[in-house]
């Protein structure tokens, strides 16, 4: 299960941020998943109490935006969602679309006491 090793990283950051900002208390961590990340939601929740333990963030409320795939078409330069299990453009029917939005997977803010 990567979404661990993700949760300590994660948790690495949070501690890394309170020993550079002083802070002693994680309240919110905030992240932006891509829908096409790779990454469960769900695990990363339940993995998220057992990497937090004895860290500032030990009692954060995880929350997670997920963010929608998004496409582009160089042909007609369509930009936009494309209907599932499809791999053309739905404006033109080109094939060289190509991913601009949605495998992203990053912190976004902390708030911190």
């Amino acid at each position: 299960m990567h979404e661990l090793a993700l949760m300590q990283g994660i948790i690495s950051i949070v501690d890394s941020e309170a020993k550079k900002q002083g802070f002693q208390i994680c309240s919110q961590i905030n992240i932006k998943m891509g829908e096409y990340s790779g990454v469960i939601p769900e695990c990363l929740r339940e993995c998220f109490p057992l990497a937090a333990k004895g860290s500032p963030a030990e009692k954060a409320v995880l929350n997670i935006e997920t963010v929608k795939a998004e496409f582009q078409c160089p042909s007609c330069s369509y930009s936009g969602p494309l209907p599932k299990g499809t791999a053309c453009c739905p404006k033109c029917g080109g094939t060289a679309i190509k991913m601009i939005a949605g495998r992203e997977f990053y912190v976004e803010s902390l708030k911190v006491e």
